[in-house]
Formats: C-alpha cells, sequence, structure tokens
C-alpha cells in the first residue's frame, strides 16, 4: 500500500506553483514595462527571480504540519 503524500509536501508543491505562476504572470505583465526589473543586473537577474518561488516554497513546506507515519518502525 502506498503512503500517503505528506501535508509538508503538499503545501510545498502547491507554494510552487502559485509563486511560479505568480511570477510568470508579472514577467509578462513586465514585458512592456521594463522599470518593473530593471533595478535587477541582466546576468543576476534569472538567478534573483528564482529565488523568489523558492523562498515561497520552503516557507510553505517549512508552515505545513508533519504527517505521522505509523508503519514505520523507530530507529535506534
Amino acid at each position: 500500500m502506498a503512503a500517503p503524500v505528506e501535508k509538508k509536501v503538499t503545501a510545498a508543491s502547491v507554494a510552487a506553483y502559485l509563486a511560479s505562476t505568480g511570477l510568470l504572470a508579472i514577467l509578462t505583465a513586465a514585458q512592456g514595462d521594463a522599470r518593473l526589473v530593471e533595478w535587477i543586473p541582466d546576468g543576476l537577474a534569472p538567478f534573483i527571480l528564482a529565488l523568489i518561488p523558492t523562498a515561497i516554497t520552503f516557507v510553505g513546506g517549512w508552515v505545513a504540519k508533519h504527517t505521522p507515519r505509523r508503519d514505520v518502525p523507530p530507529t535506534a
């Protein structure tokens, strides 16, 4: 029987999807107005912008409660 998906994994996945979708929407809107992201150096922009969904995913996974597993024996 497959183990259930932990709430942390679900929360982090949803956070990553929403953050990425939001960031892409902002970047699409910014195509016509580059002033929104012009403060970021061109070579660093992909790396800096990737930190936004990463941070949201981390917080989503951190805040979500752990799903206890009953079928795993304790380790010594």
